[in-house]
């Protein structure tokens, strides 16, 4: 059953995630700044929709789709008016998203409302949405249409029965969703820029060049990343092999790389990941040599996928 939606900000991350709503067939109402820029992005996302069908990146007839759910409103008041969900896209700027949350819930004071902020804290968000219980962070990542995870971060006084709609509205449209506890930075860009903060140590260590890290990043772990997380690779690996690694690191960098006591416990206790029945994660050891198949057929066809698209154009 199709959905009426509304997306206040209507640029590159609002006007994506508003393209796979409608391309899924709900119904979709854009809004900006203004009734001008609302229409001129979403003449922007008719043409890339057009390009992306072009190349096979969407299915034939996503355009028509598109074109026929996606509409650009004259205004946050018009375009929210008996929406059941809306999701606030504009930029992230505190002050700006305050004013947004409060006009949005003034004009719809029912819907579910999701903000798309990458970082700041949701419940600092939600002073400003009147009935809060409804508000929670519904956090897309760039490019929307083709990355398929979403954060979900409720805050401590979102209201359990808004959970599951947005949920429900997410496997609609082809997305995998997790619930997270609100912290500053959430999970994703917790992780993404720790992973930063270190390539640029890295750099001004004289350790390596920006162009071999981001190699290095591609061809080695960033391999594994697709198919598994960070504790799960950590489990194949052996977590007394990454206890061991971590007092290597410590001979230089004591401090920075302290071993954290939720590994140090499991390889206390003999939970050492995949070769013992368990670490992080549980696998019936029967079930281990069905996990190395897989692992090795997904990076040989990863190394396929790779061979086939060629060389990007950062590495002509």
């Amino acid at each position: 059953m199709s959905e009426h939606i509304a997306i206040v900000g209507s640029g590159y991350m609002g006007g994506g995630i508003g393209q796979v709503l409608a391309l899924a067939g709900n119904e979709v109402r854009l809004a900006d700044v203004s009734a001008e820029v609302a229409a001129g992005n979403l003449e922007r996302i008719l043409r890339e929709t057009a390009e992306f069908e072009k190349e096979g990146l969407f299915p034939e007839g996503a355009t028509e789709t598109v074109r026929a759910r996606l509409s650009a409103a004259a205004s946050v008041e018009e375009a929210v008016e008996g929406a059941r969900f809306i999701e606030e896209a504009v930029p992230e700027i505190l002050e700006l998203k305050h004013a947004t949350l409060a006009r949005i819930s003034a004009a719809n004071p029912t819907a579910i409302i999701g903000s798309n902020t990458s970082t700041i804290s949701i419940t600092q968000l939600a002073e400003q949405v009147s009935a809060p219980e409804r508000f929670l962070g519904v956090h897309f990542s760039n490019p929307a249409p083709f990355i398929p995870g979403v954060e979900l971060i409720p805050h401590a006084g979102t209201s359990e029965a808004v959970l599951e709609p947005v949920e429900a509205l997410l496997a609609q449209v082809g997305k995998r969703s997790a619930r997270l506890t609100d912290a500053t930075g959430f999970v994703l860009n917790r992780l993404q820029y720790a992973l930063f903060h270190e390539a640029t140590k890295l750099v001004d260590e004289g350790v390596a060049s920006v162009e071999d890290i981001d190699m290095i990043a591609r061809t080695t772990f960033g391999f594994r990343l697709p198919f598994f997380g960070p504790f799960a690779i950590a489990d194949m690996a052996g977590l007394d092999v990454y206890a061991f690694c971590y007092r290597s690191l410590q001979t230089t960098f004591p401090e920075r790389f302290a071993t954290p006591p939720i590994l140090q416990e499991r390889v206390d206790a003999g939970h050492l990941g995949t070769k013992s029945g368990g670490g992080f994660r549980t696998i019936d050891p029967e079930r281990t040599a069905e996990l190395v198949a897989y692992r090795n057929k997904a990076y040989a066809r990863m190394q396929d996928l790779l061979t086939d698209l060629g060389p990007s154009p950062l590495d002509d």
